[in-house]
């Protein structure tokens, strides 16, 4: 479809973020040719050493230093260095509001209502530094949250980043191996939980993981448990264990900022791959604040006046995106337990009573509230709502009519994309250009996002490979437990040098739109949350009687459901029962994501050459595409026993 669905109003465009970073950068540089998107991309990704400080300049980023060079070893990626002689605290350029604004408006599933504005905030901010500084935490240090969507999450995280502690955080839908194989990496100091945490009508406790997890991970010397329940708190056999109220204390602790490098560590973020325990990926503070600032700022045209919502667990890099609001000084909405509860319109509902303006979900949740019936634009007045942001998964075309017929007319729909690793967006939204059915608006200022074909060669309006062929602020700073970088390199570098290689498939259109078409590399994105498959099968092989097994994303319904197929021991037959207890095994020990849809018994597994399994293959085979280079499978007639499957046609 060659007509926009959607397109700017021109006041919209006048009053845009973007189009006054635009006078700004024609007014300092001179360059009377930036007056659409299309030259301000290309002068963003020409001329680096320009670009970023004016991005800098214009969001009103807080440091000292020395502000040049601004890039180090351009030609080197990994490798490059932003900003070397500058340096920053990332929680202070978070709260450099202190007024009666509202910061963090909070609801649960439960009718829990709260509120805190920006002066509270430094408030409570300031309790909990001075709790942790008392605990002996200091730069450089691990906090860790296995937390639910709270305001003492953030709290939790702003105390201990204004001290130069790196923040890491899962969430509490982990069993005691996920947690363990992610927190026992890093070794945290403190680690704070919450009592239990509410989903889907029903209570989880939390405190009878924790005692596994602390039983596993001796680096924790503190505990810091929030009474989020309303239940009376029972510590007893918690190491360590002290309740949220007696760790912050009641009197006031005026905040201290610990000033720091550009690329120290603030934020430890997982990417779980095929094989091994999860990469531990860690993100430098002012890389991650001047990335955030740009796509909030810019790209989502993000204002003090508006109500930044979404729908995120805190282990999911785009709720360390949302929490990144704070430094626009907008209104936060936090939300945590279900999204269908009690019903599909639950989050609509919450947009016309606190008055959302940008809000923020998921490719999955918009196709299923559509399924459910939902038609907030007859049943909600919506009246703020300005922008609907999607991610997790590409957004189907039909989707996109969707939104338009059924949510809101007058909205921009900004499909956005990126991950974990990268903790920000190859390609967004943008106020200033028009929505395109199916498409991704525009790539990201600043990054040298191109589609590469089988030889590495950018193309257009062709399928190909997400790369990035510059370096970008918000590449990890390392990888922990990496100390030659190999893990690090193998992850984005390995297929061309120099080159980011991102692992989607994607296409580059003639208009400078994106579409993707999900993932090219063996990662599982079921519901739009990417996850590694060895931790499948470390949980899988643990059951008796299970040989070896492997794990691939079926294309279903517009979304993708994990498949798993097993090779069992001589005699033994794949039965409900067995199915039962593998899936308790996944359940218990990492997340309800891992759980397999389809369980299938296998009598061989294809491996390449070397030995290895070869989950690509089989994953192209059983979703009717080619397999390329069978030559390099040892056992390719293997690939047959996958092949037009009766099970995998059924729900």
């Amino acid at each position: 479809m060659n007509k926009p669905i959607w397109e700017p109003s021109t006041e919209r465009i006048d009053r845009a973020n973007m189009s006054r970073f635009m006078r700004f950068v024609r007014e300092s540089t001179g360059n009377e040719d930036i007056r659409r998107y299309a030259p301000l991309y290309d002068f963003s990704v020409r001329y680096p050493e320009k670009f970023w400080p004016l991005v800098w300049e214009f969001c009103g980023i807080r440091a000292s230093g020395d502000f040049e060079p601004v890039l180090v070893d351009a030609d080197k990626m990994p490798g490059a260095r932003f900003f070397p002689n500058v340096r920053l605290n990332f929680a202070q350029n978070l709260l450099r509001h202190k007024d009666e604004r509202t910061a963090l408006v909070f609801r649960n599933e439960w009718g829990h209502k709260r509120e805190l504005t920006y002066a509270e905030l430094h408030v409570e901010v300031g309790r909990i530094a001075h709790a942790l500084k008392a605990c002996g935490v200091v730069a450089g240090d691990r906090v860790a949250g296995f937390m639910p969507n709270l305001p003492e999450t953030i709290i939790a995280m702003l105390a201990a980043t204004s001290l130069g502690a790196a923040w890491s955080s899962c969430s509490p839908d982990f069993g005691i191996s996920g947690v363990v194989d992610r927190f026992g990496q890093i070794a945290p100091k403190v680690l704070f939980t919450a009592d239990k945490y509410g989903y889907g009508g029903k209570r989880f406790d939390c405190l009878e993981k924790i005692r596994g997890v602390l039983d596993e991970i001796p680096s924790i010397e503190t505990l810091v448990v929030v009474p989020y329940s309303g239940d009376a708190l029972q510590l007893d056999g918690l190491r360590n264990a002290v309740s949220w109220p007696d760790f912050a204390g009641r009197g006031e602790h005026p905040l201290q900022f610990e000033m720091l490098a550009f690329d120290h560590p603030i934020y430890i973020m997982y990417s779980s791959g095929t094989t091994g325990v999860p990469k531990c990926i860690v993100h430098g503070a002012g890389g991650t604040l001047i990335q955030h600032l740009k796509e909030l700022v810019l790209h989502t045209d993000l204002k003090r006046e508006d109500r930044l919502f979404y729908y995120t667990t805190c282990g999911w890099m785009m709720w360390n995106w949302f929490v990144s609001g704070l430094a626009v000084g907008a209104t936060l909405v936090l939300y945590d337990g279900s999204p269908f509860h009690p019903d599909g319109n639950g989050l609509w509902d919450l947009a016309d009573e606190v008055g959302i303006s940008v809000f923020g979900t998921s490719a999955k949740w918009i196709s299923a509230i559509e399924k459910a019936g939902v038609r907030p634009r007859t049943t909600h007045k919506l009246q703020q709502l300005k922008t609907i942001l999607s991610t997790g998964s590409p957004l189907a075309p039909e989707s996109y009519d969707y939104v338009y017929r059924d949510v809101k007319e007058r909205v921009l729909l900004a499909s956005i994309s990126g991950g974990t690793d990268i903790i920000s967006c190859f390609a967004l939204g943008n106020p200033l250009l028009p929505v395109y059915r199916g498409e991704l608006q525009c790539r990201g200022l600043g990054m040298k996002v191109e589609v590469l074909d089988d030889a590495g060669k950018p193309v257009y309006d062709e399928k190909g490979e997400l790369a990035c062929a510059a370096p970008f602020p918000s590449m990890p700073v390392f990888f922990w437990n990496d100390p030659d970088g190999e893990k690090y390199k193998k992850a984005y570098f390995s297929r061309i040098p120099g080159i980011w290689c991102h692992g989607d498939h994607a296409l580059l259109t003639e208009r400078e739109t994106v579409i993707i078409y999900g993932r090219s590399d063996a990662t599982l994105n079921p519901g739009g949350v990417r996850i590694g498959t060895a931790e499948i099968y470390r949980q899988v092989e643990q059951v008796d009687g299970v040989l070896e097994s492997i794990a691939v994303g079926q294309r279903w319904q517009g979304d993708e459901r994990v498949i798993l197929f097993v090779r069992l021991r001589d005699g033994i037959t794949l039965d409900d029962a067995l199915r039962d207890r593998i899936r308790k095994q996944v359940r218990d020990n990492t997340t309800p994501r891992h759980v397999p849809a389809k369980i299938i018994q296998v009598a061989d597994i294809p491996r390449t050459i070397s030995g290895k399994i070869t989950e690509i293959a089989v994953r192209d085979t059983i979703n009717g595409l080619p397999v390329k280079n069978t030559d390099a499978l040892a056992n390719p007639d293997t690939l047959t026993l996958y092949r037009d499957l009766p099970e995998l046609a059924q729900a």
